[in-house]
């Protein structure tokens, strides 16, 4: 994936959503509400979902960003908070 500077909230939730249904979940699933555990989703994945993250963007996310994260919502919140 290429590296973009369109940080519009919309563009991010849409590839932060992407992201997430690559590993599983129903795209139709997935919204600012659901959580981690109701989607099957792991701090592994939280992973894996920053770097796509990072190279979307070109930037370095902390692991700690994420470390608290509950929902969906709450992980494009700590995105959107990093990005310039």
């Amino acid at each position: 994936m290429s590296s973009t500077t369109d940080t519009r909230p919309e563009t991010v939730e849409n590839v932060l959503f992407d992201a997430l249904a690559a590993m599983g979940p129903e795209r139709s699933a997935i919204t600012r509400t659901a959580t981690l555990e109701e989607l099957d989703l792991d701090s592994l994945d939280m992973v894996e979902m920053a770097q796509v993250v990072e190279q979307a963007w070109n930037i370095e996310l902390d692991p700690q960003d994420f470390s608290e994260v509950t929902t969906v919502g709450e992980a494009l919140d700590a995105v959107l908070a990093r990005l310039p």
